[in-house]
Parts: C-alpha cells; sequence; structure tokens
C-alpha cells in the first residue's frame, strides 16, 4: 500500500489517499498514519513520510503525539550503513478496545478485540431463535462480565461497540423455525439504541454479512484491487461488496444482499439462495435423516465425522453460490469472490473448490469470471465486523459505512 502525491502527467489517486501538511487537517493525517500501520504492521516515520506525501516534521508530529497517547509503541532501532538508525513504530495491541456483537438466527457472540485486531475475550449463546428482550439481556450480562474481566483504565479504552444483525429479522422467523408471532418484536425494537443505553461508548450498526465483509477488509487478507464479492454461509447465507477497497452498502445499508438471490437448485428449480447454501439448509437435511444438528451451532471449529448429507448439501451449495457469483459478475466486474462462514476449515475449502468447479462450467460468455478464494478471518467474522465500525470510524481513513 503506497499512498503518494500526484506527479505531473499522472491520473490523480483518489482523495482519501492524500496527506496534507496542513493543521486544519490534523485528525485526517493521524487517521492516515494509523491506517498504514494497521496494513504494514510497523514503519519508520521516513517510510510513513515517502508513503503519504507528508513533510517529515510533520510526521514527527504526528508520532509524537500518537506515542503519547499511547496508541503507537516503539521498536528495536534499525541501524543502516549510514546515518541515525530508524525506528520503527507499530500499534499499541492495549491503545484501544473495541466491542462486536453478532446477532444472529441461532446464535450470538460479543467479542473484545485490541487496537491489533486480537480477540481478547468472547462471549457466546446458542438459541432457538433470538427475541430482543432476551438479547438485550445477554448482551448486558456479556458486557459486564468482560468489563469485570479487564483492568478499570483498559474498558476506559473501550472506545465502541458494533453490531452485525441480520436486517429485518422478523422476515425469517419460519425459515429460522420460530412460532407464529415470536420474532414480530423485532419490528418495533431499536437495537442500537437498546444496547446504547448500556454504553459508556458509541455504539453502531450494520448488516451482519456486510459487516463480515467489512472484517475481511480490515482484519483480512483482502485481493489486492479491493473489488470482491463476499459470501458469509451462517444460519442463514448473506454477502457484502467491496469496491477499490471499501465497503458498499448502497441506499439502505444492505448492498449485497446475495442470500434473496434467485438461482436454480440441481433439478433447475429457481430458489432464493438461502434455501440452498445455508446452515439451516443443512440442518434440515441431518434432521431428516434422524441425525443431531446441535454441532452446526456450538462446534464451528470441527463437525467430526460426516455422511452423505453434508456432501450432498455442499453440492447443492456450491451450485447455488456459482450461479449467485455469475450474476454478481454480470453487474459488477468483480476480481475475486470471497466465500467464508460458520464452517470447519475443510468444509470451507470443500465448498469453494467445488463452487469454483462450478462457476467454470456455466455459461459465462462475455463476463470476466472473478477467482474464487477461502476468506481470510473465520467464523468470527461477523463479530469481527461488527467491532470494527468503531475501529474504522474512530482511527481509520476510509470509515466503513454504519447506520
Amino acid at each position: 500500500m503506497e499512498i503518494g502525491l500526484q506527479r505531473e502527467g499522472e491520473e490523480a489517486p483518489p482523495r482519501q489517499n492524500l496527506g496534507t501538511n496542513q493543521s486544519g487537517m490534523r485528525d485526517y493525517n493521524e487517521r492516515l498514519v494509523l491506517s498504514l500501520l494497521r496494513r504494514n504492521g510497523s514503519l519508520a516515520k521516513t517510510e510513513i513520510a515517502r508513503m503519504t506525501g507528508l513533510s517529515a516534521q510533520t510526521v514527527s508530529v504526528i508520532m509524537r503525539r500518537l506515542e503519547a497517547e499511547e496508541l503507537l509503541v516503539r521498536g528495536d532501532p534499525q541501524r543502516g550503513k549510514v546515518g541515525q538508525p530508524s525506528i520503527p513504530m507499530s500499534l499499541n495491541p492495549d491503545g484501544a478496545f473495541f466491542l462486536g456483537l453478532k446477532i444472529g438466527r441461532r446464535s450470538s457472540e460479543l467479542a473484545l478485540i485490541d487496537f491489533c485486531g486480537t480477540i481478547r475475550r468472547t462471549c457466546r449463546h446458542s438459541y432457538a431463535y433470538p427475541t430482543p428482550a432476551e438479547t438485550i439481556r445477554l448482551v448486558t450480562a456479556d458486557m459486564d462480565e468482560i468489563a469485570g474481566s479487564l483492568a478499570p483504565r483498559d474498558w476506559e479504552r473501550v472506545a465502541g461497540l458494533g453490531i452485525a444483525i441480520p436486517f429485518q429479522l422478523w422476515n425469517w422467523a419460519d425459515a429460522a423455525g420460530a412460532p407464529p408471532g415470536a420474532m414480530d418484536g423485532w419490528r418495533e425494537v431499536d437495537i442500537r439504541a437498546a444496547v446504547a443505553e448500556k454504553c459508556p461508548f458509541p455504539v453502531y450498526l450494520q448488516n451482519d454479512a456486510t459487516s463480515a465483509c467489512g472484517a475481511e477488509l480490515v482484519f483480512g487478507d483482502p485481493p489486492a484491487r479491493g473489488d470482491f464479492v463476499y459470501l458469509y454461509l451462517g444460519a442463514f447465507v448473506g454477502g457484502g461488496v467491496a469496491l477499490s477497497g471499501r465497503l458498499f452498502g448502497g441506499r439502505t445499508g444492505n448492498a449485497g444482499a446475495l442470500g434473496s438471490m434467485p438461482v436454480p437448485d440441481r433439478n433447475g428449480r429457481m430458489r432464493q439462495l438461502i434455501d440452498i447454501a445455508s446452515l439451516s439448509a443443512l440442518e434440515k437435511r441431518l434432521l431428516a435423516s434422524r441425525r443431531d444438528t446441535t454441532h452446526l451451532w456450538v462446534s464451528p471449529d470441527d463437525w467430526g465425522a460426516q455422511g452423505p448429507e453434508e456432501s450432498a448439501w455442499i453440492e447443492e451449495a456450491a451450485h447455488g453460490l456459482a450461479h449467485a457469483i455469475l450474476a454478481a459478475s454480470a453487474v459488477i466486474d468483480f476480481q475475486t469472490a470471497v466465500i467464508d462462514g460458520w464452517l470447519p476449515l475443510s468444509v470451507r475449502a470443500a465448498i469453494v473448490e467445488r463452487t469454483a468447479h462450478r462457476l467454470a462450467g456455466l455459461d459465462s460468455e462475455g463476463i470476466a469470471l472473478p477467482a474464487v478464494r477461502e476468506g481470510t478471518v473465520g467464523r468470527h467474522a461477523r463479530a469481527l465486523g461488527g467491532a470494527s465500525l468503531p475501529l474504522a470510524d474512530r482511527f481509520l481513513v476510509g470509515a466503513q459505512s454504519a447506520f
């Protein structure tokens, strides 16, 4: 990631990638430095000056200020052939903390991450279906537990909480197996406001699959150009869109709602992707064979011995995902399609391999097919994506869209 000033005869790079030496833009320049350090790990001030176009003096002032705020730490001096040794600086893991809350259709997860994106603590709950009152009760108890595990000084450095939740959660009550009317309370509740009443810091809200896509951008290893369509396989499947290294939320924040995309199943019938590639679809297969399904929700790292139901679901899911990726690529010329989920790594790898195979066999005349690859964040992507909302909004360049 190299950020520089425009040279004569060159096309101007995006405005958000440039630094300025004007004192009025100090906050932006601080974000720019923090963004570079997040992406590169550690840098000396001379490298930051070269990458941003800022003067060495401006960079020195910024670095001293960020170090005084305990957001940066010094590395060991690096001595070159001539001149004074350079001192690389990196993010201080304890400089700030963030909470990410994933509210799913079958489970919730509250994660505490540090300034470097490392998960310090998680609280997770499984349920048949979520209700607003029970969700707020669980979140309040989990925050109390996390606060009690931290030193008071560290709790004071929690900079915000981001909620990752499916939009219009009540519309999926039947698919979630909830009794009629059991999830109607989500129509009326403002979950962000309800959680904010319990918090001494800002609270953000974003679609859960879009948040997972954001986690791939902030904490993962996204494709080089940053143009990709993202699919996350959880209780239901959802998606997100990243363009030029930034989330694209669309008019209502629901861009990339690929779960609702009509795709053919293996018998040629048109169905929504959510009915084919979701873990709920696998659960129905297992229940029909009188097999236990608890592991799908409580053991995402290891499903144990797998049978024909899992194999059939992987093939069906890959078939639907391939059609969804093809349709999405007809609208936006994506570089990559990224697939992640609440899945064991071996299952994720199998789905990606089968999806790429299926996609290559579809009629794609006139469309440049994207590469299909695994996500790099994993099962915590939605909670991490929630935590990335206050991180991006308060410390990084190009804050993600949040509602």
